[in-house]
């Protein structure tokens, strides 16, 4: 049974041509512990989308605007009236307390700029044994839980490879504004978002706790991304902010064997 409503976040269901896993990441948003708002926004309307919006009674906004993925997010961003947002993925699943969980980090401090915690990949269907690639994210945030708010530990989520999964964020829009995703780059605009929020004074708010399902499939724009060899190519630019150039190839020669974990 829901608990009361709670009116200041929105999950933002991002929808993308007919994607047959988007009914299923709504079901999980509608059975969260804490009620919230929902709307869909789309740049690719059609009548699954307004079917589904209309079915679960979701409000559908089309950008008919600027299209991509960072456009589609920061459109998305835009349409809400709540200070705390999460985009949420429709090929993605939250678990019940997702938003459970991040009141109680912003609870905690309410001038962070991003809220997060943990994921899972779901591979056919079936969530997977953590990866490599996964076990070391996770201990690359480890810092934040002693430290939320040091350069240090916030740059340690990050130099390493993006340690925060971008579905499982929840952005504090009082701090990060209403379009805060960078238009740099096309494949990793989380990781230099998540980069430039870094140099704000406020917090990264962190539970080590898994929340959600990220679901790894051959019709995602991530293996799209990686497929045509652009998710390398930004790799090694956002490792260059880090590290000299001769170690930022040095670590892109393990990293590209992490990113075949979004390969099907």
């Amino acid at each position: 049974m829901l608990m009361e409503k709670y009116n200041n976040h929105t999950f933002v269901v991002c929808a993308y041509k007919e994607s047959k896993y988007l009914e299923e990441c709504i079901k999980s948003l509608k059975n969260q512990t804490i009620e919230s708002n929902i709307i869909m926004v789309t740049s690719t309307p059609n009548e699954h989308i307004e079917k589904i919006s209309k079915k679960y009674n979701i409000e559908l906004f089309i950008n008919n605007g600027e299209k991509g993925i960072g456009p589609d997010w920061n459109f998305g961003v835009s349409c809400t009236n709540t200070d705390l947002v999460t985009i949420a993925h429709q090929d993605d699943v939250y678990n019940d307390n997702y938003l459970e969980e991040i009141i109680k980090l912003y609870e905690k401090d309410n001038t962070c700029s991003i809220m997060f915690g943990n994921y899972r990949e779901l591979k056919n269907g079936e969530i997977i044994e953590l990866t490599n690639n996964l076990k070391i994210k996770e201990f690359c945030l480890k810092g934040l839980l002693k430290n939320s708010n040091g350069k240090n530990s916030k740059k340690r989520t990050l130099k390493y490879g993006n340690a925060i999964c971008c579905p499982a964020v929840t952005l504090n829009t009082k701090v990060v504004s209403k379009k805060p995703f960078k238009m740099e780059m096309k494949s990793n605009l989380d990781w230099y978002t998540w980069y430039e929020f870094s140099k704000l004074p406020n917090s990264f708010m962190y539970i080590n706790k898994y929340i959600m399902c990220h679901r790894i499939h051959e019709e995602s724009e991530t293996s799209n991304l990686i497929e045509n060899n652009v998710r390398l190519e930004e790799d090694y630019e956002m490792f260059k902010k880090f590290w000299p150039t001769p170690i930022a190839k040095f670590l892109m020669h393990f990293y590209k064997g992490a990113v075949k974990t979004n390969k099907v």
